[in-house]
């Protein structure tokens, strides 16, 4: 199998344990609802990209039915049960990649208003580089696409802190690994990300991210109280 698999790093939404960071203002069952949209707007973003072909790594495994009603025909399904999201990019990439892609780049879930043109030039930049990385404004990473799989590039990391792009980095020199960066980018983990957002949306033709788009439409009023 040749081609390009791009996998969104996803978990379902439940109430009490998704986005907790946005609560308050947000009751738990609005912040899981804000990133259903996220969720479903990053979905309809990869889905628009001819020539890859779309994955999904799914937490929790038994999440499988929700993201078969969510996702288009043929999305590749990839339950994972792991400690943190480092062991999650490794089986996920790692699986793609064993079973004959080129080129395997994964995606978060929550930055939905990132430019498709960010995902098509880290499929350019794999052709002629073995890394391709889209760093995060928070101190992580949006995206990394790789040709191989890189054990070391993923162990050792404090996941969900702000060092996991400079260690990342610093990884990527050790192992002299040829790679290329993308533009920086944001997800949506905080309420400022969120007026962020809402703010960018103005922005932004008006058919983009509908789901996003329905959510701010339904709390208008706490919006703009902030």
């Amino acid at each position: 199998m040749n081609g390009t698999a791009l996998i969104i790093m996803a978990k379902k939404p439940i109430v009490g344990s998704t986005k907790t960071r946005l609560c308050p203002p947000l009751e738990p069952a609005e912040a899981a609802l804000v990133y259903e949209a996220l969720l479903l707007d990053t979905i309809q973003l990869c889905a628009g990209i001819e020539g890859i072909h779309l994955a999904v790594a799914v937490t929790p495994p038994d999440a499988v039915g929700y993201f078969e009603k969510k996702t288009p025909s043929g999305t590749v399904l990839l339950p994972v049960d792991c400690p943190d999201i480092g062991h999650c990019l490794q089986q996920v990439i790692g699986q793609l990649l064993e079973v004959g892609y080129d080129k395997v780049i994964a995606l978060n879930s929550d930055g939905p208003s990132l430019p498709a043109a960010c995902i098509f030039q880290a499929v350019n930049y794999l052709d002629q580089h073995d890394l391709v990385l889209g760093p995060g404004e928070d101190g992580g990473y949006y995206l990394i696409g790789l040709k191989r799989l890189y054990t070391d590039l993923f162990r050792g990391i404090d996941w969900s802190t702000p060092q996991v792009l400079p260690q990342t980095v610093s990884k990527i020199k050790a192992l002299g690994i040829d790679a290329a960066v993308l533009p920086y980018w944001y997800d949506i983990d905080t309420w400022d990300d969120l007026l962020r957002l809402k703010d960018e949306l103005g922005r932004l033709p008006l058919e983009a991210l509908p789901n996003t788009r329905r959510f701010f439409s339904g709390y208008k009023s706490l919006l703009l109280e902030s």
